[in-house]
């Protein structure tokens, strides 16, 4: 059998990329310097600050993850799982303090969620090597720049943010919380859309960290819908991040 026709999303993806539960400090402080080279330093989102790190109060009792490349072991990627505690007033995710007046309220209430089964997912980052060509403008997710990656190795860069948002959806399965909400770009549910996992809308574009509205998906309608070459990457990120 030809080896090309052999080769899966998963065999080029492994080749080039670890996915890692960030639970030492230094592995969160590399998600969250990857944060920091995104969110203050390239598109000034956040203030700058003398640690070179973003980080917020939600992130102490969050998970969080990491897509390490492995030929240079740095960091290309990130996405956090923020779990809540009680009712929205008294425990609120990100997106309900920060954007609560984009929010469809009669979307939400008819959704009639367990608040023990709730969490967001947010603060996902591709850091800016992993993204752009040299001169190009920047943007939350593009093409790489110009270490010496080869030309199969970049086709696997696009991947990058897809595999945050799978290694978060595996962090929804094992903890339990299944009904997830996000802050996020167009350009990420439309990607999103195409590998067969349907978000739906719960809100309007706001301005926030760029234009961004609040999606909602449940795990097992990311799994189920799932299209079977990226079900067979989610299964390999499963047992890369969760101990057997």
């Amino acid at each position: 059998m030809d080896n090309n026709a052999k080769q899966s999303i998963v065999d080029n993806f492994e080749r080039y990329f670890s996915v890692e539960l960030a639970e030492t400090q230094e592995q969160k402080n590399m998600a969250y310097g990857i944060r920091y080279r995104v969110y203050c330093q390239e598109f000034h989102y956040e203030k700058p600050n003398t640690e070179e790190l973003e980080y917020d109060e939600f992130d102490e009792r969050s998970k969080h993850c990491l897509i390490i490349h492995q030929d240079s072991g740095l960091p290309a990627g990130c996405v956090r799982l923020v779990p809540t505690f009680d009712s929205r007033k008294k425990d609120p995710l990100p997106f309900e303090k920060h954007c609560l007046n984009s929010l469809d309220e009669s979307f939400i209430e008819q959704l009639a969620l367990d608040r023990q089964h709730v969490c967001e997912i947010s603060r996902l980052a591709v850091d800016a090597i992993f993204r752009r060509r040299p001169g190009e403008h920047a943007t939350r997710f593009g093409e790489p720049s110009s270490l010496d990656f080869s030309r199969q190795e970049q086709r696997t860069f696009s991947l990058i943010a897809v595999a945050c948002f799978l290694a978060a959806t595996v962090l929804t399965e094992t903890t339990e919380r299944t009904s997830v909400f996000a802050m996020m770009e167009p350009f990420l549910p439309r990607l999103m859309n195409r590998s067969g996992i349907m978000f739906q809308r719960a809100g309007q574009d706001i301005d926030y960290h760029g234009t961004r509205a609040p999606y909602f998906i449940t795990t097992q309608s990311a799994l189920t819908h799932m299209h079977p070459d990226l079900k067979e990457l989610y299964q390999w990120i499963k047992t890369s991040i969760i101990p057997a």
